[in-house]
């Protein structure tokens, strides 16, 4: 789909127009959006503008360009990236810009910029196509914003669980997110290095009124990349914190099962011995020596269990109880 819309030298905009006029001396400069294009609409973009056939082929490779700023004879063309909310995939926006024109590019439609066409159709007098480029560069950048939120409250919960009652689920939900931090941040950095250059290359001298929004832009990367890099350090901490956990949980399993084993081998020592078949064995003719071998067995028993409590080898009470206990402490 071709979209068409031109501001006159009246300053009034017209939507439509064909391009056969918009370079007629009435109009001050148009924008032209390829939205989802067709073949025959490719064709029309290569004989009409006649772009240079290096960044025609970047619009039409199928693999991902990395995000760059190209400098052309008289027209720039900028190369970023937006970002699919649901797979996290990014895909390519193309830009085309001078000071009478204004060409946008993509093979998949993009909201930042049917909201910027819109919003043009009102305010086109008061609008130029490097602010065009910056409105557009703008609004893709800070949808960049709500799935970075959405990555820290889910790693807020999953450490809230995981301090109550870890289980290997959240784990699973953590290599999620760190996958998705990992894709989010191989569009995010390009992205970086694009408006990096783009707010400071000399050769943008038609940029220097917008330099300051441009600049804005950048920061706003600058805060995402080193929030994704702190999300990564805290997801690191989580899935450290849960081996911590696990792992003490398994030293307990094994110091209890540890002391149970000590506890009966006195017990089957005792058993044992007087299991074996020989004929002269005094107590064996013991009237109560059953109960008295019970009963030491028993004894035993006690004390061994009582001397692993004293020295903190078994803990009773539920995590709540020890957590209050501790809160009490630290009172």
């Amino acid at each position: 789909m071709i979209r068409t819309s031109a501001v006159l030298n009246d300053g009034s905009v017209i939507q439509g127009v064909s391009l056969s006029r918009v370079k007629e001396e009435d109009i001050k400069w148009y924008w032209v959006d390829f939205s989802e294009p067709t073949e025959r609409e490719i064709r029309v973009m290569k004989r009409f503008f006649r772009f240079h056939p290096l960044a025609i082929e970047d619009c039409l490779d199928d693999f991902s360009q990395r995000p760059k700023l190209d400098f052309y004879d008289g027209y720039i063309f900028v190369l970023m990236h937006a970002i699919d909310r649901k797979s996290l995939d990014s895909y390519e926006v193309n830009l085309f810009v001078n000071s009478r024109f204004i060409v946008t590019f993509h093979k998949q439609p993009v909201n930042e910029l049917n909201k910027l066409w819109d919003m043009f159709k009102e305010e086109g007098v008061d609008q130029t196509p490097f602010t065009i480029m910056h409105g557009a560069v703008d609004r893709i950048v800070d949808e960049y914003f709500p799935l970075i939120y959405s990555i820290e409250d889910r790693l807020n919960s999953i450490e809230e669980h995981t301090n109550e009652d870890p289980d290997s689920n959240l784990m699973d939900e953590l290599f999620d997110i760190r996958h998705e931090m990992s894709k989010l941040r191989r569009t995010l950095v390009p992205m970086r290095d694009l408006l990096y250059r783009i707010s400071n290359s000399g050769r943008l001298n038609s940029l220097k009124e917008e330099q300051l929004y441009f600049n804005d832009v950048y920061d706003h990367l600058i805060k995402q990349v080193e929030m994704l890099e702190s999300y990564r350090e805290f997801s690191a901490d989580i899935r450290d914190n849960y081996l911590s956990i696990n792992s003490d949980k398994m030293n307990n399993i094994m110091m209890t099962l540890t002391v149970i084993t000590t506890i009966f081998m006195p017990l089957t020592f005792i058993a044992g011995l007087y299991g074996m078949n020989f004929v002269y064995m005094p107590e064996l003719n013991e009237h109560n020596g059953y109960f008295i071998v019970l009963g030491v067995m028993a004894l035993i028993a006690a004390i061994m269990f009582g001397f692993f409590v004293k020295i903190g080898w078994l803990k009773f009470g539920t995590k709540k109880r020890r957590r209050k206990r501790r809160l009490l402490k630290l009172k």
